[in-house]
């Protein structure tokens, strides 16, 4: 991290961005509209994952061993610290190809800079942190594309390989599985209050440190029988995407407001009243498709439509393999892995409990 000196130099890496992480995200509502106008797609034997149900990534079967995950990802600055947003940015990126089972093989950098605004310097330290996860991953930068742009863009178009067989979705979630999130809740009220200058140490180390752990556990999915279905919570929130993978299954899910883990700092803030502009968006989105029990603080709504940049992944799992998967998950360092819920039955729609 650049020292304070140095940063009190330059204008707030954040400020030369309307929003920034997956706050960035087209609100759902919006994304629908957009992507309804789009022609269906053509009968392509090869293409496995589509468009269909607003999954992660895209899979396309290369033979009868491997298919190929390509997805991309890119946003605008969270933090002011150049060097931590490229991690951040990067390691979000790479995280869709772990949520379908994948192992990244290759990434090609996105890059939107206002040039002659921001410092030549610090566009290579976003580069440099871009680069150090991928490195992290075992993976190179092997190219990309840059632009001049008005606001600060970072992210990835990230490839990866996964056997055909052990393609993840957020699909195939089954009546009575349990809903695992790898992990804690609450980046997108952390990065509101570095924003606004309330956050304390602990909870800025508690971000970066969320935001910059590679969701690897999901590269050994496809091995744990009983796992179902997977997708990573981002912009959408912890509701919007069990919403997702709701319609997927086309099945109810239940998700226990209280089970998540919260980040440090996470509570006081919420109930303070920090939170995005996107958490508000989310709900206007699909709020009407979302059952609340009376009574419920408005700070804990908040939290669960609150934009998780580079977030937890969300698992269906069955019953008799959740403890198995929870192990497995904090061997891996996912210490903050709950079940945050179950997958009910009935008719697609989220029912907070």
């Amino acid at each position: 991290m650049q020292d304070a000196a140095a940063l009190a130099e330059k204008p707030r890496l954040t400020s030369l961005a309307h929003g920034g992480g997956c706050g960035c995200k087209i609100a759902p509502a919006v994304l629908t509209e957009i992507m309804a106008g789009m022609p269906a797609m053509g009968p392509f034997a090869g293409l496995m994952v589509g468009t269909e149900t607003s999954d992660d990534a895209a899979v396309w079967r290369l033979n009868d061993r491997q298919a190929l995950v390509a997805t991309t990802d890119f946003f605008m600055p969270v933090v002011d610290d150049p060097f931590d947003f490229g991690r951040i940015a990067a390691t979000n990126a790479l995280s869709d190809v772990y949520a379908m089972g994948g192992t990244p093989i290759l990434a090609l950098a996105i890059v939107g800079m206002p040039i002659g605004v921001l410092a030549v310097e610090d566009i290579r330290r976003i580069l440099a942190g871009g680069a150090e996860v991928c490195a992290a991953a075992g993976i190179p930068v092997a190219g990309g594309h840059s632009i001049d742009s008005v606001e600060p863009i970072y992210g990835l178009v990230a490839l990866g390989l996964v056997h055909p067989d052990k393609v993840l979705t957020n699909r195939g979630a089954r009546a009575g599985d349990l809903l695992i999130l790898t992990k804690g809740l609450g980046v997108g009220i952390l990065s509101a209050a570095f924003k606004q200058e309330r956050l304390g140490p602990a909870g800025y180390a508690a971000m970066i440190a969320s935001t910059t752990r590679l969701n690897t556990l999901g590269a050994r999915l496809g091995d744990v029988e009983g796992v179902h279905a997977v997708t990573d919570v981002t912009g959408f929130g912890l509701l919007g995407h069990a919403l997702e993978m709701s319609r997927g299954a086309g099945l109810g899910i239940e998700i226990d407001s209280g089970a998540a883990v919260l980040l440090d700092e996470v509570e006081a803030l919420a109930k303070a009243g920090v939170r995005t502009g996107a958490s508000t968006r989310n709900w206007a989105s699909y709020g009407d498709q979302v059952r609340l029990p009376a009574g419920l603080e408005d700070w804990r709504r908040d939290l669960l439509t609150d934009p998780q940049t580079s977030g937890g992944l969300l698992i269906a799992v069955s019953p008799q393999a959740a403890d198995e998967l929870l192990a497995l998950a904090r061997a891996e360092g996912f210490d903050k892995s709950r079940i945050v819920g179950r997958v009910a039955g009935g008719a697609p729609g989220v029912t907070v409990t």
